[in-house]
């Protein structure tokens, strides 16, 4: 039998970076505190969760001002879009062939 968990994305392993994945594939941006509340995590881990998907180049930054106030949003980037929609099949296949 295949390895059927083979084709899946180490960084797609932690929730929290397959969440932020997640808003990111159906909204063109979201920025740090919308992420922070739709995930529910602090501010330091949802920080160094969104550090490892830019170093992997899976989302771009944009850091901006409104007002006074720093904002920070991100977005998928095309290699982030495949990877994850590669991740997304592998998980689809290794459920099928349990059931």
């Amino acid at each position: 039998m295949k390895n059927p968990i083979e084709h899946l994305n180490k960084i797609f392993d932690s929730r929290i970076r397959l969440g932020i994945m997640s808003a990111l594939m159906v909204n063109d941006s979201v920025n740090f505190n919308e992420l922070k509340e739709l995930i529910e995590v602090t501010d330091g881990n949802l920080a160094t969760h969104l550090k490892t998907l830019e170093e992997n180049a899976y989302i771009k930054v944009q850091k901006g001002f409104i007002g006074r106030k720093t904002n920070t949003m991100y977005s998928i980037t095309k290699a982030g879009e495949k990877a994850f929609k590669l991740h997304l099949d592998a998980l689809e296949k290794m459920i099928r062939s349990i059931g």
